[in-house]
């Protein structure tokens, strides 16, 4: 059906598909929302204007005004690269209830202290003024430069922006909580749509960069865990972070998805209290469990978040069971890999009383492990508690299971034991490198595999059955 020429068309923001009446969702890309009414495309020119600015040689350019600032928040300064940048724009998503408004209200207040000669200007869009007061004395982070004020206009909030420390050139730090509250009277939609997110962050970039000014926009995040709004939102700003939690565990982790001035293979750990959000540079202690007696179905393992190790415990809970299926109850991993490894340590272990036993595998701390290198702890921890034959003491086991039964290599062999020996753990069980494993600390009792029937063998008295 041919478009009749001068009608309005439609199209996708996200990936350009146009039809000639909103629907919606996208049939090319699958998204929602965003479909828009977009007029006749006609062909425009855009004369030169007069230069504010000059071209400068790359030599001459000061790129000093770019240096990190410290926040006081070693965990966050962590993830970040070092500290905020002047000018930035970082965006920092996550889930309702996670702690974002607390991190970044202690952030204010931390920048606000460690710099004094200019102010931090917090925007809230959610809450009145003295709801985020409420919060910042709950947590302690009321201090002389940190200014509130509670706007949902855009031209509002970029005037408070002008007028806050308009002496001292603005404002050092911006928040605003959170982007999809803030609309603007100069498009039409409504606050959250994806015209409205397009402009605010547009025009907070823009007074960013003019004045100089790091800045921080809050976002909301889907059902699937994506942050709310037109994907371009995130090529837009300059770093992406990304605050995790479950709401029944104390613990937090913040990682830079983007991040034009430092790594992002860093993760920031917190611990979520009364008084707010701590740092935790040594979180480990979290994860495993304070028993001292050797105890059948438990597991220590190394795992890697990014490029820091993390210690986590796996428990195993192995029963008969009178039903024909028998139950399988997983807590903290991918169930669909835990089933794997149960039916590869019926298979290739000779482990058949699993068949008709119920079986549950949880960690320690309500930690979630998603990385293979888990695979052979959970797989000792499962054949400690089905055999009832416990592990010995200090001992970690890390390494990726597959299909047949074989062990394999796992990156940061290095960094794991490095990890395992400062905790005290002396025997570790790792996968058989064919190139051979280097400087293994001094200390450490290691045994490498190649097989998990091999494994078994060597940490549980004899191991599975054998086959006759």
């Amino acid at each position: 059906m041919a478009k009749k020429k001068g009608a309005p068309s439609f199209e996708c923001t996200e990936c350009g598909w146009q039809t000639v009446k909103w629907v919606g969702r996208c049939p090319e890309c699958q998204a929602w929302g965003t479909v828009e009414e977009k007029g006749q495309v006609t062909a425009r020119t855009t004369a030169a204007s007069n230069l504010a600015q000059p071209a400068e040689a790359i030599h001459d350019v000061d790129s000093s005004v770019a240096s990190f600032r410290a926040t006081s928040i070693g965990e966050l300064d962590r993830v970040l690269g070092g500290g905020l940048v002047p000018g930035a724009v970082i965006l920092m998503a996550g889930e309702p209830g996670v702690g974002k408004s607390t991190l970044l209200l202690q952030v204010a207040s931390s920048v606000a202290r460690a710099h004094p000669e200019q102010p931090v200007l917090y925007l809230t869009g959610e809450e009145s003024a003295a709801q985020v007061k409420k919060r910042a004395e709950r947590i302690g982070a009321i201090t002389d430069g940190l200014y509130l004020a509670a706007e949902s206009d855009l031209g509002q909030a970029l005037g408070q922006v002008e007028e806050t420390g308009a002496e001292a050139g603005g404002p050092q730090l911006t928040i605003m909580d959170s982007v999809q509250t803030f609309s603007s009277a100069a498009v039409d939609g409504a606050a959250g749509g994806v015209t409205q997110i397009r402009e605010v962050t547009a025009s907070m970039i823009e007074a960013a960069k003019r004045k100089n000014m790091t800045t921080i926009l809050v976002g909301h995040v889907t059902k699937d865990g994506n942050i709310a709004g037109p994907r371009m939102l995130e090529h837009l700003v300059d770093v992406v972070c990304q605050f995790e939690g479950d709401r029944h565990s104390r613990l937090r982790l913040l990682r830079a998805v983007k991040n034009r001035y430092g790594p992002t293979d860093d993760v920031g750990c917190f611990d979520l209290n009364e008084d707010g959000l701590t740092s935790l540079a040594d979180p480990s202690g979290l994860f495993v469990s304070a028993l001292t007696d050797r105890v059948p179905g438990t597991c220590i393992t190394i795992t890697l978040e990014g490029r820091r190790p993390l210690t986590a415990e796996v428990q195993a809970l192995v029963a008969e069971s009178q039903a024909s299926q028998p139950r399988r109850a997983v807590s903290g991993l991918d169930s669909p890999r835990v089933s794997m490894l149960l039916a590869v340590l019926q298979r290739r272990a000779r482990l058949a009383t699993l068949m008709k036993s119920e079986a549950y595998v949880a960690t320690v701390g309500g930690v979630k492990i998603t990385e293979p290198a888990a695979d052979l702890s959970i797989a000792l921890a499962v054949a400690s508690a089905a055999l009832e034959k416990p592990l010995p003491n200090r001992f970690v086991a890390f390494g990726e299971v597959g299909l047949a039964g074989e062990v394999r290599p796992v990156p940061g062999l290095q960094r794991r034991l490095q990890e395992a020996q400062r905790l005290g753990f002396t025997h570790a069980i790792i996968p058989r490198n064919p190139d051979g494993t280097d400087s293994i600390p001094e200390g450490m009792r290691v045994k490498e595999v190649g097989s998990l029937p091999e494994a078994l063998n060597l940490v549980l008295d004899g191991g599975p059955p054998k086959e006759e």
